[in-house]
């Protein structure tokens, strides 16, 4: 079961977050908080595996400055907010979860949260994470391609042969400018 404390300054948000993340029974939430001193008793109360931390809240609070006391407690933290850092965050967070999101966008981010806590690794072929959701700190892994031995790695957009044709086919652009040439 994943403990979970939501860290969110509008009650109504924070009461639709449990809702929706008590929907499953392998979550629960431990408590919800709309400030500093909120969340640090709430962790007293009961330490919680993942928290999902605004970064706007109440009384002046900086989701940040949320995010790294929980990082020192060592709880994973997953921010939620209308404006995403325009750069990760890997240090105090293991993503970011844009609002507005649906259901399906959160138990998707928790589902990938919980695999992180739990050292769960999969195979993945291609990354789908829903659009609001952005993690931090994964690079998808490269693509193994077969060595061909003998093929040359193309670097650029337009392959060489159809570049030369191109030419072929307008040969205008290599005449003189001068009219009579």
């Amino acid at each position: 079961m994943l403990n979970i404390l939501i860290v969110e300054d509008e009650p109504l948000l924070a009461r639709t977050l449990r809702q929706l993340i008590e929907l499953n029974p392998l979550y629960r939430v431990t408590g919800t908080a709309d400030d500093l001193a909120s969340t640090a008793a709430a962790v007293e109360a009961q330490r919680p595996d993942l928290a999902l931390v605004d970064l706007q809240l109440a009384n002046g609070a900086s989701g940040f400055r949320v995010a790294a006391r929980l990082q020192d407690l060592g709880i994973l933290c997953l921010f939620t907010t209308a404006r995403p850092p325009s750069f990760p965050v890997s240090d105090l967070a293991i993503g970011c979860l844009a609002k507005p999101f649906q259901e399906a966008d959160l138990a998707r981010a928790l589902a990938e949260a919980e695999d992180l806590l739990r050292g769960r690794r999969k195979l993945v072929l291609r990354r789908r994470l829903p659009e609001p959701l952005q993690l931090y700190g994964e690079a998808p892994p490269p693509t193994e391609e077969p060595d061909a031995g003998w093929v040359r790695r193309l670097t650029g957009r337009t392959s060489p042969l159809a570049r030369l044709w191109k030419l072929v086919r307008r040969p205008a652009h290599f005449r003189s400018a001068a009219p009579g040439a």
